[in-house]
């Protein structure tokens, strides 16, 4: 599991002083980018011209952050299935540990020589399967 932390500015606000629900979406991207950085092989997947590329995200709102809040994103690898993974994120707040948003974001890797999404398996899947802690 990889953690990222963002402190909430005041530009990631709505009208209401709550963090944007669309701003979500970029922490977490912001943490999935982290996550493989840290623990993937990033000039691996670049050298390969392999891209992940998000096909569904499911999020749950469960309570606002606002200003000044720091926020911590938990990413981790979830599961790995034929052709599509799925990665799952929390984001609490750092001061109280409270939920404010989880989602599930489902990708496919693709290469652009190779029409649709390609199999997860061999060097591809154990390379993915850093980002849970387990091999594949």
């Amino acid at each position: 599991m990889h953690q990222t932390e963002i402190k909430v500015r005041g530009y990631h606000l709505d009208l209401y002083g709550h963090v944007n629900n669309a701003r979500y979406l970029e922490f977490l991207e912001e943490a999935r980018w982290g996550a493989l950085e840290a623990h993937g092989d990033l000039d691996w997947f670049m050298q390969q011209q392999l891209a992940l590329v998000v096909s569904r995200i499911d999020i749950r709102y469960k309570r606002p952050a606002t200003m000044g809040d720091v926020l911590v994103i938990d990413t981790r690898l979830d599961r790995l299935e034929e052709r599509a993974g799925v990665i799952a994120q929390r984001i609490v707040r750092q001061d109280n540990g409270k939920l404010v948003a989880e989602a599930e974001v489902t990708f496919a890797v693709i290469h652009p020589d190779t029409p649709g999404a390609l199999p997860l398996e061999g060097e591809l899947a154990d390379r993915l399967a850093v980002l849970s802690g387990a091999a594949a």
